[in-house]
């Protein structure tokens, strides 16, 4: 291994061991999906530098949005079994992703996030999605239970009065983490 690998692979080691995912292996490309957690752009600026100094890999690309990470290696029978070897030097743990949101759960969160900004901007700032739908799951709680009382047999009051409380804390939070990050940008 070249000087500069070794020299990677030690500062790596001080790190947690990095979640990847194969997306697609292709002969002379290999696509990672990085873990959320490390998509930090010097933890992937490191990872791709250390790639670089292979001499069998041509190009590696970023995308720290994404958490992508493509690498172009030349189509020798041993190039790829090379590249893993470096990535396991570096740290990197393959397998699926579970650490963080999946991609359909951020999916739908962000789809709840952008309607929310919609319907602010259609309502000058007035109205909240994040306030008005556990709202309204408390009020047919209140209502059920005014209505039915504390029946056991059938979907009870408290269960709605949950999802409330859970919506709530949930929307809200989702929703700082989306304007933390847009203010980043």
């Amino acid at each position: 291994m070249p000087k500069t690998i070794q020299e990677e692979c030690r500062k790596q080691s001080t790190y947690k061991p990095i979640s990847t995912k194969v997306v697609s292996s292709t002969p002379g490309r290999l696509r990672l999906r990085v873990a959320s957690h490390h998509r930090q752009s010097g933890d992937m600026e490191r990872i791709a530098n250390a790639l670089q100094a292979q001499p069998n890999i041509n190009q590696v690309r970023t995308n720290v949005q994404n958490g992508s990470l493509v690498i172009q290696h030349s189509t020798q029978d041993d190039s790829l079994e090379n590249v893993f070897a470096t990535l396991r030097d570096l740290g990197i743990i393959f397998g699926e992703i579970t650490l963080g949101k999946s991609e359909a759960a951020a999916g739908v969160s962000n789809a709840v996030v952008d309607l929310n900004k919609r319907v602010k901007n259609a309502t000058n700032n007035s109205v909240d999605l994040r306030f008005l739908f556990p709202l309204g799951l408390g009020i047919l709680s209140i209502r059920k239970l005014l209505a039915q009382g504390l029946q056991f047999e059938i979907i009870p009051w408290y269960v709605l009065a949950w999802y409330a409380f859970d919506s709530f804390i949930k929307l809200h939070g989702m929703t700082q983490q989306h304007s933390e990050n847009d203010l980043e940008s």
